[in-house]
């Protein structure tokens, strides 16, 4: 069997998550939604309906301190969280139990747009509050920058609106992490079918 044979599948799973302010600890990460986006292995990728696994929990908050802008943001009521949101530690020990037995046989990569801010918040509530990621401590792949390198843009020149629109999902961008997280995975999905922008082409 060839070495390229070996290589263990990986399960992309597309997170986005909701929080009260820049960075976790002073601040929450009030909602997190999942979605499996599709699975890659020797022969290449293929796509999943993200609406058939999906995981999302609305999270109790760990400190007072808030950003009114951020939180408006998601339309979640810190009232509310505080008596019905889910103990972190529990919600984080369910999603990590969720991930394992979604990436059964495969190796699971969390996918965002962009994925800086989501994974800070998921990395560190993980170790908190469970001592351990699912994804390992580097098994996530940003989709802004998947595109920058496929259009060979800068970084810093890539946003949604940039994008050909064929690439993007039909779904709206509710800021409801489970909708953003199945959202995200369609447009996941699409970049990796995508082959890209040549050097010859124009804009």
């Amino acid at each position: 069997m060839s070495a390229r044979r070996r290589v263990k599948p990986s399960l992309y799973i597309s997170v986005d998550i909701e929080a009260d302010g820049p960075i976790p600890g002073p601040y929450s990460m009030i909602s997190l939604g999942a979605a499996v986006a599709g699975v890659q292995d020797a022969d290449g990728f293929t796509p999943a309906d993200p609406e058939e696994r999906t995981f999302y929990r609305e999270l109790r908050p760990i400190s007072q301190e808030f950003v009114p802008e951020a939180l408006a943001v998601s339309g979640l009521d810190r009232g509310r969280l505080w008596t019905e949101g889910a103990e972190p530690g529990v919600a984080m020990a369910e999603f990590s139990a969720w991930v394992r037995e979604v990436s059964a046989g495969a190796q699971a990569v969390m996918c965002g747009y962009p994925a800086s801010y989501d994974w800070t918040f998921l990395y560190w509530y993980l170790i908190r509050f469970t001592g351990a990621s699912p994804f390992g401590h580097s098994g996530c792949l940003d989709m802004k920058t998947l595109y920058a390198t496929k259009a060979r843009l800068p970084l810093r020149a890539v946003a949604k609106g940039t994008m050909p629109r064929e690439l993007l999902s039909t779904r709206r961008h509710t800021h409801h992490a489970l909708d953003d997280a199945i959202e995200q995975a369609e447009l996941f999905a699409n970049l990796m079918a995508w082959p890209g922008q040549q050097l010859t082409e124009t804009c």
